[in-house]
């Protein structure tokens, strides 16, 4: 897909994800479509409405920065995602990735920092959320999803996991907008697209949630887990970038100290000595 589609898709996606009151406008009554209408964007960025629809229909490539700076305040736009925004009016500076989802390995030092991690859950994944390493805790800590390939694959396609993870919808637009950061303006990736293609046919749920084109690249997180034999617990989500292994993500869980969801991983760690 050309960038100006791609453009064009990501503004349509945002403005009808953006409430009136999102941005300081009154609501006034019921709307046939979500979110802001194209007029409203248009007035907040301070462009013409004309103007603003052939962006969206991908018929003007080429906005200035000071549109695009409008255009992020207009739809209210995080940091990452007006990032993303500049982006995709740049089609030819993304990056070239040379490493494929199949030839990806993890660094041995780290491999052997992860293994001796007794208290403290850690797994790799790539850019496309593969996962590529998993600590022994780690594995304890997943056992009742079965195979963990992907991190996506897991959240939408395993039912487990919305019993597992117990803010599942949270859980899940948190792993789709790190995706959405991760690639970046990369969206015809073939290995992104076989994913999403996947994903889409089979969940309802994901086609839903990347229609939406949320983007943030959040390296902490909130997890409210319930576990099959050590039951609920309460951990930090620490995202970490790799160094030297550009995509590469670090991603480790861990508990408050002294609180009932560190002695839960504890003891989760001693059933997990007992089975090896």
């Amino acid at each position: 897909m050309g960038g100006d589609k791609l453009l064009g898709e990501f503004l349509r996606a945002r403005r009808e994800v953006t409430a009136p009151a999102q941005v300081g406008l009154l609501d006034a009554g019921s709307r046939r479509t979500p979110g802001l209408r194209r007029e409203e964007v248009a007035m907040l960025a301070g462009v013409s409405t004309d103007y603003y629809v052939r962006l969206e229909q991908g018929r003007e490539c080429h906005p200035s920065g000071q549109v695009l700076d409008a255009l992020a305040r207009a739809l209210d736009l995080g940091p990452d995602a007006a990032a993303h925004l500049y982006e995709l009016t740049r089609p030819r500076s993304r990056q070239q990735h040379g490493t494929t989802r199949r030839t990806e390995q993890v660094n041995p030092d780290l491999l052997r920092l992860m293994y001796r991690w007794s208290h403290t859950p850690a797994v790799v994944v790539n850019r496309w959320m593969d996962v590529l390493a998993m600590n022994p805790l780690s594995t304890a800590l997943h056992s009742g999803l079965g195979d963990m390939d992907n991190m996506l694959r897991v959240a939408f396609l395993n039912p487990a996991a919305r019993k597992f993870y117990r803010c599942w919808e949270q859980h899940a637009r948190f792993r789709i907008a790190n995706l959405r950061a991760a690639v970046g303006a990369d969206l015809d990736d073939p290995d992104l697209t076989e994913l999403v293609d996947e994903l889409s046919c089979k969940s309802a749920d994901f086609r839903r949630m990347w229609a939406r084109h949320d983007i943030f690249w959040a390296t902490q997180e909130a997890n409210s887990l319930c576990h099959h034999e050590v039951g609920d617990l309460t951990l930090t989500c620490e995202v970490l970038s790799v160094a030297g292994a550009p995509g590469q993500q670090l991603v480790i869980l861990h508990a408050d100290p002294g609180s009932p969801s560190e002695h839960a991983l504890t003891r989760l760690g001693s059933l997990a000595d007992m089975v090896s």
